[in-house]
């Protein structure tokens, strides 16, 4: 098996083909993302989490903003930070390759690489799930990576950094050393 063989068989994603569909804006809901990735409706938290898995399947990300898309209708919605968490991962070992799979809280699941970077944005790192949709790394996954983490030192000061895919990510900015 190679490392893209290995990165597919590793991502499990649900969304419908949004990209496909152009129907009319029918204006702003008031279903809102809090910054745990938390569903609310009318400022009640959306406890079916099939519910919320269905809406996320049509969510879209355009010109900064977050919309609910069907082939009838395109709803705004508000989104506080990013739409997703990254609550669990996985170190999957095959041959010589060493990939970190990340899951989250709607059951998402794809392989840190180069196609769904680890980034860092105001020292919060953030993984992109692909469609300009991001998850933010709950702060135990981050701990959890911290025992993985290897030290580097540069010209900048010291990073932290973990390994997938045979890339390099680092857990913390550029500018800030430890």
């Amino acid at each position: 098996m190679d490392m893209a063989q290995l990165l597919a068989s590793l991502q499990q994603t649900k969304h419908a083909p949004t990209e496909r569909w152009n129907p009319p804006y029918c204006g702003p809901i008031p279903i809102h993302i809090d910054e745990h990735g938390y569903w609310h409706y009318q400022n009640s938290l959306i406890k079916r989490q099939t519910l919320v898995n269905l809406f996320a399947s049509v969510l879209v990300h355009e010109a900064g903003e977050y919309f609910l898309v069907t082939p009838a209708e395109k709803v705004k919605i508000t989104v506080a930070d990013v739409p997703f968490i990254v609550t669990t991962w996985q170190l999957i070992r095959e041959q010589d390759m060493a990939v970190i799979q990340v899951t989250t809280n709607i059951g998402q699941q794809f392989a840190l690489s180069q196609e769904h970077p680890l980034i860092v944005r105001d020292d919060i790192p953030y993984v992109d799930c692909g469609r300009e949709l991001w998850a933010k790394v709950h702060r135990n996954v981050l701990y959890q990576w911290s025992d993985l983490a290897q030290l580097e030192t540069t010209a900048n000061g010291e990073r932290y950094f973990i390994e997938s895919a045979g890339s390099k990510f680092y857990l913390t900015s550029a500018s800030q050393s430890s």
